[in-house]
């Protein structure tokens, strides 16, 4: 009898232990006793939207109604080249500080930090929330920082205390709050008293990177997860516009997808020997880090020798990459870079991989990103050529009047300023004769 009580005991201590270790914090955070400053008051909104994967064919791919519809009375970029590599926590992080991943210290989604020891991954949610890992001034600190209120529905390092700030309405992420539940929130936020009002506001979408990942990027699952990111955008600005708000759009992606040989994956080479190196977990390019630095040379002439993969020393990454040594303010980049050639990938697990991947030469097709802008403060029905994403945040920036030193980002305002309505200019006070 004892025994079956104790066993039920353990079977519900596991359950609890099960639901507390998995559970998700659904609550909105509020940080109390901000207001916008009167000089923001009048401002314009921006929604800043990721749909995460969304490759910049896409929207035609899967004819994505919406978006097509919305592009051709705003503006479209051909594509949008993401930063290397190509990733989803760097280039997030790009999209809103206008730095490329070596200057603002995310260089992979998972690294190693040679002067805490620490790892930081994506997936350790504690690692994350720190503010330490994170350089360069995102938007929502840029605005807070001169009292203009911002928000956001999830985004790379919203849940962080950088430079000890956070947006003013946040949430942790998790993937329990369903899009119509989100479109609400959205909306009671910009029907706030304007005092209280968020004028920046970011909202994320996981689902293409999601089907894509899992099933190739040519899969009828790829064109539903569209359909709803295209439906859900359609759902969010029609219940905006009954706010009579001058909100502007900006859709974005991080990234692109490829199709990989997910049945004849890379294991280690053996050429790299874990007792020289410590070797974080990648796919798509893998980060050398040396612990005994007489082995660099070594390894990295061996390594030439492997066909199915391409070395790199920091001197000699591709300049467009800006990945070198010198680039690497926060010394976070390995010591050896390791490219496996498509449709290789590397697989150090015993499960087998998923079929689409990204994280590869960021000026690879496949890997561009998608770029789409409406509202009042853009023109109507202008296509421009690619550029790269360090450029959406001054942009950003000069929408809401926000200023930032530009020595400090590598984005140029000019790159997109044209992109702009021009402001009407200012009438002279009639002079008395």
């Amino acid at each position: 009898m004892k025994k079956s009580i104790f066993k039920l005991v353990g079977f519900i201590l596991a359950i609890l232990s099960f639901n507390l270790l998995f559970a998700q914090d659904t609550t909105q955070k509020i940080i109390e006793g901000r207001y916008n400053d009167k000089s923001q008051i009048n401002k314009p909104y921006v929604i800043l939207i990721s749909a995460d994967g969304f490759r910049a064919d896409f929207t035609e791919l899967y004819d994505a109604k919406f978006l097509k519809s919305i592009s051709n009375i705003g503006v479209r970029a051909s594509a949008m080249t993401p930063s290397y590599p190509s990733l989803t926590f760097p280039n997030h992080y790009t999209l809103v500080t206008g730095m490329y991943p070596s200057h603002h210290g995310l260089v992979d989604n998972t690294y190693f930090d040679k002067a805490s020891g620490q790892i930081y991954s994506m997936g350790n949610t504690k690692i994350v929330g720190e503010g330490k890992w994170y350089g360069g001034t995102p938007l929502w600190v840029l605005s807070e920082k001169q009292k203009m209120l911002s928000a956001s529905f999830y985004w790379v390092g919203s849940e962080a205390d950088i430079q000890n700030t956070r947006p003013t309405y946040y949430y942790v992420y998790n993937e329990k709050i369903d899009i119509a539940a989100r479109i609400k929130v959205v909306k009671d936020w910009l029907s706030l008293p304007e005092e209280k009002r968020p004028h920046l506001i970011t909202f994320y979408f996981p689902q293409v990177d999601h089907e894509a990942h899992t099933y190739g990027p040519n899969h009828p699952k790829v064109a539903e997860a569209v359909s709803l990111i295209d439906s859900a955008i359609n759902a969010l600005q029609s219940n905006l516009a009954t706010l009579n708000l001058p909100i502007n759009y900006i859709f974005v992606s991080d990234h692109g997808m490829t199709k990989v040989d997910n049945d004849n994956t890379l294991t280690m080479p053996k050429a790299i020997d874990t007792a020289a190196f410590k070797v974080p977990w990648g796919d798509a390019l893998i980060h050398l880090y040396a612990k005994d630095i007489t082995k660099l040379e070594s390894t990295y002439n061996e390594l030439k020798k492997d066909s199915l993969v391409s070395v790199y020393k920091l001197d000699e990454t591709p300049t467009y990459w800006h990945y070198t040594k010198a680039d690497d303010r926060y010394n976070r980049i390995g010591d050896l870079i390791v490219v496996p050639h498509l449709p290789k990938v590397f697989n150090f697990s015993t499960r087998k991989t998923t079929l689409g991947k990204h994280g590869f030469d960021n000026h690879l097709s496949d890997m561009r990103a998608s770029f789409m802008a409406w509202g009042p403060a853009f023109k109507k029905g202008l296509y421009i050529n690619e550029f790269e994403n360090v450029n959406v945040y001054p942009i950003v920036a000069k929408i809401l009047g926000l200023d930032y030193d530009e020595q400090t980002i590598d984005g140029k305002l000019n790159i997109l300023a044209p992109i702009l309505q021009v402001a009407p200019k200012k009438m002279k006070a009639p002079t008395s004769n």
